[in-house]
């Protein structure tokens, strides 16, 4: 079986699900150190941890920091903020933290479709 050399990880759950969250912010942090390409999205209510000073409010117990996490992907991967869900939120394109990108389904699919990609969902 050959590995995945791509992670797309979907983030839907926002702080209502803390653990979810710290997950999918952990798995993309790991793969990034194995040295694994990651691109992860921001959807639902997710889509808040594109603000600037979000993900420095989310707290939980024996986790890494969220904006530690968010800054190292952010550095050495990908984050996109779901185009729709920016929209449904009234977030508007220039107040998400700098080097966010904003991108819609059309983009997430053909992420997910390309070889030696691996799509996880949180």
């Amino acid at each position: 079986m050959a590995r995945s050399s791509r992670l797309v990880i979907k983030l839907a759950s926002g702080v209502q699900e803390p653990e979810r969250v710290s997950q999918a912010f952990s798995v993309a942090s790991t793969a990034l150190a194995s040295g694994i390409e990651v691109s992860l999205w921001l959807t639902g209510e997710a889509s808040w941890f594109a603000l600037p000073g979000k993900a420095e409010e989310f707290l939980l117990a024996h986790a890494a920091p969220l904006h530690e996490m968010l800054q190292t992907i952010l550095t050495a991967g990908t984050i996109t903020l779901c185009s729709q869900c920016a929209i449904r939120r009234n977030i508007a394109d220039g107040d998400q933290i700098t080097g966010i990108r904003i991108a819609g389904a059309a983009t997430f699919v053909e992420e997910i479709t390309q070889d030696a990609t691996q799509a996880l969902v949180y």
